[in-house]
């Protein structure tokens, strides 16, 4: 006998015991969305591998090492799996000239690819909420996304997230910026690690995000780029504060903050927890006013951000602990030739007036299908003989209290269950 196959590792299945806690997180995430005026675009979830190369950076760890690159064996095409997708979400907007008529607000979901070691909140397919406003180059906006996340935070109920802010300034503050850092960082080369060596020349400021333990006193006495913001970005990033502080959004200013694709500039921000371990970070953007030139548009500035869907679950999930799936408000038992044409014909009519419904399939006694009624979690059994069929009436039995069991018409079933249902 062979063996089974199995997912790959680092992709998972999404079961039915999990899947309620994906379904309340969309539906609250779609109301979100439509409060701020956000419009919903699909992208596909593979790309030309040249997209990804030009936009998040050829030195970054996502291109050299993550992404899932392979070659179209009917055409020779390069082609990747979406490592994230604000370039996609751009690269939609700039084929089909979405941007004519103004800004835009755009929001979409869905899987991402990363060749990564899984671990808790780190997969190899993960799934991501983007938000990207494109257009808009005021503080303005980087606001109203960090209070967008604020309120979705409310919404679903989660507590004790960080917001930390920084501003990666202009291309002239980085250029000074960065022959500062080079400097420092050459004069601790004895003390770098290869990976520190690697990144020295190319994707220099990712050496400040470094988890190595004796790079840390190193890394925190480095010159820091909010110091050396020009003008315009500085005033950008003391609008940001100012809003921020107006509306009551506590920040921390990180100046390590760096992010790790390379088409930010000036605003970048995260929200983070120390629940999670290493992968504390569950929504994280900000600004890429160069991107769309970058991808061959006409320049426009932007921002957006991201939430990490697994992540953000594992903090709702953390917070309710034994709260099972959503069950259905009625399990419809019957047993007799007549019940059970009967049976349809009522679930069908219970349905209809807005209730959710399992109708029992398969026969056995009645003792058998209210064992089964019982651990569907329904709220009520729905129960009909020979007896209640000829009368064209149903019984209704709560599942969950010790409510005395009740006999009536289908009619009069639906206005009863209102009373009981909320």
């Amino acid at each position: 006998m062979s063996d089974r196959i199995q997912a790959i590792r680092g992709m998972n299945d999404i079961l039915p015991e999990d899947a309620h806690w994906w379904t309340f997180f969309e539906n609250t995430v779609a109301e979100w969305l439509a409060a701020y005026g956000y419009r919903t675009i699909r992208m596909p979830i593979l790309e030309q591998t040249a997209l990804f190369k030009r936009s998040i950076g050829e030195v970054t760890d996502i291109v050299e090492k993550e992404m899932y690159t392979f070659e179209d064996k009917l055409n020779g095409e390069q082609l990747t799996l979406r490592p994230e997708g604000t370039a996609s979400c751009v690269r939609a907007v700039l084929q089909h000239n979405l941007l004519y008529p103004g800004p835009l607000r755009l929001a979409y979901s869905g899987p991402m690819f990363r060749h990564e070691r899984p671990q808790k909140g780190r997969y190899r397919q993960f799934h991501q909420i983007g938000v990207e406003a494109l257009g808009f180059d005021g503080p303005d906006i980087d606001a109203e996304q960090i209070m967008m996340a604020a309120r979705l935070w409310k919404a679903l109920g989660i507590s004790g997230l960080r917001l930390e802010i920084n501003s990666l300034g202009d291309a002239a503050s980085r250029a000074i910026h960065r022959g500062k850092l080079i400097r420092h960082f050459e004069a601790h080369s004895e003390i770098l690690d290869e990976d520190a060596k690697r990144r020295l020349y190319s994707n220099l400021l990712r050496i400040l995000d470094t988890k190595n333990p004796a790079l840390q006193e190193m890394v925190q006495s480095a010159p820091r780029l909010i110091d050396e913001l020009d003008e315009d970005s500085l005033r950008h990033f003391d609008g940001l504060k100012s809003i921020l502080e107006e509306v009551g959004i506590a920040d921390a200013i990180n100046p390590r903050l760096v992010r790790g694709l390379d088409y930010y500039n000036r605003t970048v921000f995260e929200w983070v927890t120390d629940r999670l371990g290493a992968q504390g970070t569950v929504c994280a953007g900000g600004r890429y006013d160069g991107l769309i030139a970058q991808i061959g548009g006409k320049p426009a500035p932007a921002c957006g951000f991201a939430i990490g869907i697994e992540r953000i679950l594992s903090l709702i999930q953390e917070d309710n602990p034994g709260v099972s799936a959503q069950s259905c408000d009625l399990y419809l038992v019957h047993q007799g030739e007549r019940a059970s044409r009967f049976a349809v014909i009522a679930s069908e009519y219970l349905r209809d007036n807005g209730y959710s419904v399992v109708l029992h399939c398969g026969g056995g006694s009645f003792k058998s299908q209210m064992k089964k009624a019982d651990a569907s979690g329904a709220r009520f059994a729905a129960i009909i003989g020979e007896d209640e069929a000829g009368s064209s009436e149903i019984g209704l039995k709560s599942l969950r209290t010790e409510m005395e069991q009740v006999r009536m018409g289908l009619a009069d079933a639906v206005v009863w269950l209102r009373t009981q249902i909320i």
